[in-house]
């Protein structure tokens, strides 16, 4: 098996090639009829792998393995070339070969090793030498995939210290994948099937890179379903693009649509990706199905935007739900701030904790103009970024900025327990900028939430799917744009409102009692008074005359007594001020004033006779301390004579965008408060979709005779129960 040995074996010998083309690897080569056979016996070889790894673990081997054998085979016709064309330029004055070889092997890729499939099995005392040499002599693109991206140098470390590297390389030697026994579309979902069976291995992780087959298959639908007359011409080439791409399923089904519909059109595909792991199965996948790999991108889409200024004629996604975007938080607020609306943020950020409203805005950025064709964009949402946020808020503004454009074209509730790593309820959002004539100012609602079949065996959260036949009804739905059970149409501006503040007057009675006298001592202003920022007897002496102020504040306030009867308000006041009280005279405990203004002549008049100038902070403080809501008291109004507002009371109403305030406020709110008014500098415009509360039925409650029925024949069961127990 495995040995020690550091020689590796190169030489200068080619590939045996079989009848068809391929590469043989030697010994006895497996074909397949179909690629469910090939995906089994891949599958199988990581039989060898019990043990030394964890189950969930096994794609690590089994994926880059199966993306190595694969570019073996489609290297094996013109390999002799490209080792002689590379013995001829290196050393020369062009430093870049990767072009010029990949002109050679005739695709975006190449190996300058001596070695393949074949001669690593001949080899087994050198496996682990010669197989990463081998891997090392692929081109630039190729080795970022395996050793920076699978880092499949630590996974050859580990096969061979279990001693089953020579095994598995020989069972993948087995395997044929050339070009012309397995096919492009072929070799896809093969690596897509391995793909969903690692994930499945590993239910809790599946989510975060596996999106359910029928759900992408549903959202291709309806992406593609109005312009399917455009995509059956001969030879036409569109692009396609998802910002959170994962190992690329979406990008494969909708690439697999598209050929479905028409072999002859050519479907060019994007991609970018955080993980790495995903990032390099994207990668390889692209690679497997002879599309260029360069369009997929390491990165966050939102501060390192893989594809700064390109636009695409469709996009698909379903980003991470509630996904905090604290991490790239500066660039995001300087690109708002900085761009506005030239830039792709300048709409609205959402909350910090939940960055889906940002995918949209993303890909929204890389619409095509309409005048150029224009884009379609389909993109999975949970519940939240449908009503979360206030009018003014983020959420709300990119929503009325998506609404007025009249973008959203549809949104699709799903089943819930529909996703691996999610059971909540999720929404397909269509977002486009060139809609048909008959859906402009259109926004239709499709419920399908009913529509679903049970799985046989649940997959972490997954314990529902859509059927070939909820497919297709759910497409149907959406194509024929007309209301029914399940389907809602509405006017853009129906999911508008403005916010209005309604307020009502202030009104407030005032008190002087040693309880809120105790509360005045407490306000800041009046502490300040015996505060001082000077230092030494300058500072000593500030806080000495501070306490005196404050004593004779509190002493001036405490003149404020009830008056007796036939006393006029000068002689209250001299009286209170000057003349000492009596024992047992009140010390103004049970007077009440209710309008502030007399309050105020009051303790102006209190103060003027101490011989006290009221300072504007401390009247705030006085009547900050000495008010109390009392609806029986006059409205308190400004200088020029107006009520104001009283902030308990504050309230608002959402008016629909369709309905004047005035007549809005006129019947549903005068009614009640008589007195309230709108304060229209506050007014603002929100936009939310109530996406349940337009399919809600109610139902009505069950007649009071069947409970009462229900409840004498338990009664009756119970009676039964208990005369067995007690026999």
């Amino acid at each position: 098996m495995a040995g020690k040995i550091n020689m590796p074996l190169e030489t200068s010998s080619t590939p045996t090639k079989k009848s068809n083309g391929s590469a043989t690897g030697g010994g006895h080569v497996r074909q397949f009829g179909s690629f469910s056979e090939a995906s089994n016996f891949l599958w199988s070889i990581a039989d060898l792998l019990r043990g030394d790894y964890k189950q969930y673990d096994y794609g690590k081997v089994i994926l880059p393995f199966t993306v190595l054998r694969r570019l073996d085979c489609v290297l094996a016709d013109t390999k002799a070339k490209v080792l002689a064309k590379h013995d001829q330029i290196k050393g020369g004055q062009v430093k870049n070969l990767d072009p010029l070889l990949n002109r050679v092997s005739g695709v975006s890729f190449h190996n300058v090793s001596r070695l393949d499939f074949a001669k690593l099995k001949d080899d087994p005392g050198h496996i682990k030498a010669n197989l990463t040499g081998y891997i090392k002599g692929f081109s630039e693109n190729v080795r970022e995939i395996f050793i920076e991206r699978f880092k499949i140098t630590e996974q050859i470390d580990k096969l061979d210290e279990a001693n089953i590297l020579y095994m598995v390389v020989s069972r993948f030697a087995e395997v044929d994948l050339h070009p012309d026994a397995v096919p492009n579309y072929m070799m896809g979902s093969i690596f897509e099937d391995l793909i969903r069976r690692f994930a499945e291995q590993s239910n809790e992780t599946a989510g975060e890179h596996f999106t359910p087959r029928e759900v992408i298959r549903l959202m291709v639908n309806l992406l593609f379903m109005e312009d399917s007359d455009v995509l059956r011409k001969k030879g036409v080439v569109k692009t396609l693009f998802d910002p959170a791409c994962g190992t690329g399923g979406m990008l494969s089904v909708a690439e697999e649509y598209l050929r479905e519909l028409n072999p002859d059109a050519h479907l060019e595909l994007f991609g970018q990706e955080l993980n790495d792991e995903s990032y390099a199965i994207c990668k390889a996948d692209m690679l497997l199905k002879a599309e260029n790999p360069g369009n997929v991108a390491l990165g966050n889409s939102f501060s390192e935007d893989g594809h700064r200024e390109q636009k695409f004629d469709y996009m698909l996604s379903n980003p991470p739900f509630g996904v905090e975007w604290k991490k790239v938080e500066k660039a995001i607020r300087d690109e708002a701030e900085n761009l506005g609306h030239a830039g792709r943020f300048g709409a609205g950020l959402p909350r910090i904790n939940d960055g889906s409203l940002l995918f949209i805005q993303h890909m929204i950025s890389k619409m095509r103009p309409a005048k150029e064709g224009g884009s379609r964009i389909a993109i999975v949402f949970n519940g939240s970024p449908l009503f979360t946020g206030d009018a003014g808020s983020g959420e709300s503004e990119i929503r009325r900025w998506i609404i007025e454009n009249d973008w959203l074209e549809a949104i699709v509730g799903l089943p819930d327990q529909l996703f691996f790593n999610t059971g909540i309820s999720t929404y397909i959002w269509i977002v486009t900028n060139r809609k048909s004539r008959k859906r402009k100012g259109k926004v239709q609602l499709i419920n399908a939430v009913e529509k679903f079949q049970k799985m046989r065996k649940s997959l972490g959260n997954k314990r529902n799917e859509l059927g070939p036949e909820h497919i297709t009804e759910i497409t149907e739905i959406y194509g024929a744009f007309k209301e029914g059970p399940c389907c809602k149409i509405f006017d853009n501006e129906e999911f508008g409102y403005r916010k209005i503040t309604v307020e009502r007057p202030l009104r407030q009675s005032f008190q002087v009692t040693s309880e809120r006298l105790a509360l005045l001592e407490q306000e800041a202003a009046f502490q300040n008074l015996a505060k001082s920022k000077k230092k030494g007897a300058a500072g000593v002496k500030e806080v000495e005359e501070g306490c005196e102020l404050q004593a004779a504040i509190l002493k001036a306030l405490h003149s404020l007594a009830p008056r007796k009867q036939g006393e006029t308000k000068e002689d209250e006041k001299a009286l209170h001020s000057l003349a000492p009280r009596k024992r047992g005279e009140g010390k103004g405990e049970g007077r009440v004033w209710k309008n502030r203004a007399l309050f105020l002549e009051e303790i102006e008049g209190a103060f003027k006779v101490a011989g006290l100038k009221l300072a504007t902070p401390i009247e705030k403080a006085i009547l900050s301390a000495c008010d109390e809501q009392d609806e029986t008291a006059e409205v308190v109004t400004d200088e020029q004579g107006r009520p104001e507002s009283d902030p308990d009371l504050r309230d608002t109403e959402n008016v629909p965008l369709k309905e004047d305030i005035h007549v809005y406020f006129d019947r549903e709110v005068k009614p009640h408060v008589a007195d309230a008014w709108i304060d229209e500098d506050k007014t603002k415009v929100g936009y939310e979709i109530p996406f349940t509360r337009h399919f809600y039925e109610y139902k009505p409650l069950r007649p009071l005779k069947d409970i009462a029925a229900d409840i004498k024949a338990l009664e009756g069961e119970i009676q039964g129960m208990l005369g067995e127990v007690v026999g």
